[in-house]
């Protein structure tokens, strides 16, 4: 009997296919759909932190101040009344997300600052999510910004969340840190009770026709998991926080890596969007064949054999295996 149930943020899943955040687990209905084809856990789409900063009336005041004078800035600001609408409304998918579903339920919140996350991640819990992702995504612009703050920031943000919740906290990184190991001890410290490996880095688009920049969406693809492998298995067994692999999770080779390098779980949205929700099906029973196939009988047997720890030649993830396939290259 293979026994695909694992363990991320002290919560016990069926298996590790957990639906990251996406546009398909923004209802209740498709939350049912995602559960009804296998899915272990559900992250909700992220409300950004801009929202939430907006939340104090007082601040509210500030912003419209002077629009009586001069019209065109009335389009300036979104209403408070609006923003306070969604959040409202994120709280009502919460709750009834829970009523209905019978797996674990995930907060999402995305940002870089404490504004008003701590006040809001309360509320997420008491409306009764079973975890929280603090889904962290800043892109610095100004030379003065150094990168001790951008991590300090961070550091003291779960910090703040954790001293205010008693739920699993998350923190989703990007890769585009210094030492990314150090920030991962750090975050370890303060209680991050898990690690996501790594929100995808979107980039505009350029018309050079036209002379502006646009937003562009490009879903993932199985070759940028390799970017997420290569921390995995460099962070695992370092440290308490579990860790989860998102961005580049497609086929069951994909969920396969993504254990094998130390991950509790793998993290599905592109491959979703692009083959629909019955993937999810799809990759619980290859992944069950290949495991039957190679003698496994659980997924607590197969992780982590391919991280640092494991491999007989460690220098693999280190400048090494950088030379070596630099090296390997010849041409024709």
């Amino acid at each position: 009997m293979i026994d695909l149930s694992t363990e991320y943020l002290g919560l016990k899943l069926k298996s590790p296919l957990v639906v990251s955040s996406t546009p398909l687990t923004d209802s209740v209905e498709s939350i049912q759909r995602l559960e009804a084809a296998g899915a272990a856990a559900v992250v909700l789409p992220s409300i950004f932190e801009e929202q939430i900063t907006l939340e104090s009336n007082a601040l509210d005041s500030d912003l419209s101040r002077g629009t009586d004078s001069f019209a065109e800035s009335l389009s300036f600001f979104p209403a408070y009344d609006s923003f306070r609408q969604g959040q409202d409304s994120y709280l009502d998918l919460v709750r009834n997300a829970k009523k209905v579903a019978g797996i674990p339920v995930l907060g999402s919140l995305n940002g870089a600052t404490a504004g008003g996350w701590v006040s809001f991640a309360k509320e997420i819990e008491e409306a009764g999510a079973d975890a929280l992702e603090l889904n962290t995504y800043s892109l610095p612009t100004m030379p003065s910004v150094t990168s001790t703050v951008i991590e300090d920031g961070i550091v003291e943000l779960v910090r703040q969340v954790k001293a205010s919740t008693k739920i699993p906290i998350a923190v989703k990184l990007t890769s585009q840190f210094t030492s990314l190991p150090n920030l991962a001890a750090k975050l370890d410290r303060v209680g991050a009770d898990g690690i996501v490996l790594f929100n995808r880095f979107y980039q505009p688009e350029f018309d050079v026709e036209n002379l502006t920049v646009t937003p562009k969406l490009s879903l993932s693809r199985s070759e940028e998991l390799l970017l997420r492998l290569h921390w995995t298995a460099i962070l695992y067994g370092t440290m308490k926080a579990q860790l989860g692999v998102t961005g580049g999770v497609h086929t069951v080779e994909d969920v396969l890596k993504a254990i094998m390098a130390g991950g509790q779980v793998a993290m599905l949205a592109s491959s979703l969007l692009i083959n629909g929700i019955p993937h999810i099906a799809k990759l619980q029973s290859g992944l069950v064949a290949w495991m039957e196939e190679h003698e496994y009988t659980s997924v607590w047997q197969m992780r982590g054999s391919l991280s640092r720890q494991s491999v007989p030649n460690p220098a693999t993830f280190e400048r090494g295996n950088y030379i070596k396939t630099l090296s390997s290259f010849t041409l024709r």
